[in-house]
Parts: structure tokens; C-alpha cells; sequence
């Protein structure tokens, strides 16, 4: 397939992710160039116009994408069921998990609730497969919960399963150690000694106590979920996933969950393994960013975005239609 720029120059184009400032700061660019599609199926019925930066172009490259819906999934990264009412704390007095503390973990839960609820529950009726991945493997809770490559929609039993979770995690203590104190300092080099014996980001037995990343991970209570809608488990791999998608007749990934910066890059669904052999476009305010030393994720989440703009398409949830 042959393929022209034919870039035409967007005149006053307005700011990109300005739907939902609360989360991503929006982003003005005035170079801004519209090309021709590079997906356009020729049943396509659902619309995604999409950019990426190019330094090549010295600014933004956008097009209007035709996909078929039906070769279509919405894959949501990561939507971890911690401080959601599941009854999976953030570990006292020390622990970290999720967003790793319990007040980021609520900016996330408005996230799910103001902009990935609508976004599903638009898509859903039209797209072929609606999934999310979710740490460890399949196990005998999660199984009576969740569909996935192998349980089928038809063998869950959600009440058995919720009751069987809570009574694990209310057996659970959610306490780990207290900071080290005192710690002792290489007297010629006290910075590096001291930053090496207090990480940013601990999570481990220690301060998150023994068992917790061995406990079943359930999907964010916030998140409104369809019975037919399938979970992935990193524990089994990326060949898994590619290998169900492509079975549903998946061509294209809509791209969205948590983080930006770190799990909705790398781990089994990130957009490194699924860009290898799917149409993929990162549903950008479908995101969220860490944000350690901030109290909101908007620019966080902004600098992730135009960083993967470098080497994948971004969209928008208004830009899905």
C-alpha cells in the first residue's frame, strides 16, 4: 500500500486533550499538519482521528482514521482494585501500591468515574472485545469473577466470587514495617548511601508486609464492567493476549489505563508489545500519569503523552466516534 503525506497546515488549531484538564493539562502545539488516514478499512465505521509528534515535520502530524468497530478492542491497563471499597488497602504505615498512596489512588477512582465509564459504555455496544490486564495469573476467585481466554462468560459466579474475596482480604492485616531508622551513612559518600537505602518507591514485603502481591487483584469497583468482557493476566504472557485478539479477528487496539508513564508502556498489554502486531492508537485522557511530588496528574500525564507521541498515535476520547 503506497502511502502520501499530502500534509496540509491546521490554521489555529485548538489544544489537544482539552476535554478533561483535571487529568491532563491540555497541550497547545501550533504546527500543526492534517495528512491522509493510515488506517481505512474499507468497512470502517468508527472514526479516530489520531496525531503523533515528528521532528522530521517540526510539529504535529494528525489524520482521521476509518476503523472497522467490530476488528476493534478497547484494552484498559492496569485497573487495580486498591482503595476502591474492595476491602485491598494501600499497607500502613508505609506501603505503596497502585498510585501509592491512598489519596492518589482516589484521584484515580474520579478518573474511572468521569471519563473511562462514558468512554466504555459508548464503545462497548460497537467494538469487537472490551479486555483489561491485571497482575499474576488466573486464579479460583478470579476465575468466578472475570471472564478470560479460557473461562467463559457463561461458567462465572460473581457472588460467590465477591464473597469468597472479601473474606480473603478482610483475613488480610495490610501493615508492613515502619521506616528504617536510624540507617548508617557511608561517611565519604552520604547522599549516594543514604539514596540507596531509602528508594522512592519501596514496595516490597517489607513495607508492604508478607502476602500482599500474592493476594488476587480485583478489578477497580468503580469500574462499570459488561459480563462479556474479557481480563488478561500478565502472568501468562503477551503471546496469550495477541493470541486471543487475533482468534476474535482483532486488528486494532484502542489503548487505554494506568500508568501512562510506566505499566501502559511496558508491562504485557502496553503499547510496546501490542504495536507489534495490532493498528494501535493511545487513548490519551484514557490515561493517567503518576505524579509523585505533585497533587494532580494533569502535567504528568501530558509529558507521557507527548513523549509516546514520538512513537505511537495518540487519540482522545472525543476523537472516538
Amino acid at each position: 500500500m503506497m502511502y502520501h503525506h499530502q500534509l496540509q497546515r491546521i490554521a489555529n488549531p485548538p489544544p489537544l486533550l482539552a476535554d478533561y484538564p483535571e487529568f491532563v493539562e491540555p497541550l497547545p502545539c501550533e504546527d500543526r499538519h492534517l495528512a491522509p488516514p493510515v488506517v481505512d478499512d474499507p468497512d470502517g465505521d468508527l472514526c479516530v482521528r489520531a496525531w503523533r509528534y515528528w521532528y522530521n515535520v517540526r510539529g504535529i502530524v494528525e489524520m482521521e482514521n476509518r476503523l472497522e468497530a467490530r476488528a476493534t478492542a478497547v484494552v484498559m491497563v492496569h485497573p487495580w482494585g486498591i482503595d476502591d471499597g474492595h476491602g485491598l488497602v494501600t499497607p500502613e504505615p508505609a506501603g505503596c501500591a497502585f498510585f501509592c498512596t491512598r489519596e492518589k489512588n482516589r484521584v484515580c477512582t474520579r478518573h474511572i468515574q468521569q471519563v473511562v465509564n462514558p468512554f466504555l459504555r459508548r464503545l462497548r455496544p460497537r467494538v469487537g472485545l472490551v479486555g483489561y490486564s491485571m497482575p499474576l495469573v488466573e486464579d479460583d476467585i478470579r476465575q468466578l469473577l472475570y471472564a478470560s481466554v479460557r473461562t467463559s462468560p457463561d461458567t462465572l459466579q460473581p457472588e460467590v466470587g465477591e464473597r469468597r474475596l472479601r473474606a480473603l482480604l478482610q483475613s488480610h492485616a495490610f501493615t508492613g514495617k515502619a521506616l528504617s531508622d536510624p540507617i548508617q551513612l557511608d561517611p565519604d559518600r552520604p547522599v549516594r548511601s543514604y539514596m540507596e537505602q531509602t528508594p522512592s518507591t519501596d514496595a516490597r514485603t517489607g513495607y508492604n508486609g508478607p502476602g500482599f502481591w500474592e493476594l488476587p487483584m480485583p478489578v477497580h469497583a468503580a469500574l462499570e464492567r459488561d459480563r462479556d468482557d474479557r481480563v488478561f493476566y500478565d502472568g501468562e504472557g503477551y503471546e496469550v493476549v495477541r493470541d486471543y485478539l487475533l482468534s476474535r479477528s482483532i486488528r486494532h487496539v484502542l489503548l487505554t489505563g494506568y500508568a501512562t508513564d510506566m505499566c501502559v508502556i511496558s508491562t504485557t498489554c502496553g503499547y510496546d508489545n501490542l504495536s507489534r502486531d495490532f493498528n494501535l492508537f493511545l487513548v490519551g485522557d484514557a490515561t493517567m500519569a503518576t505524579f509523585p511530588a505533585s497533587t494532580t496528574p494533569r502535567f504528568a500525564t501530558q509529558v507521557a503523552l507527548h513523549n509516546a507521541a514520538l512513537r505511537q498515535l495518540i487519540t482522545q476520547v472525543s476523537w472516538v466516534r
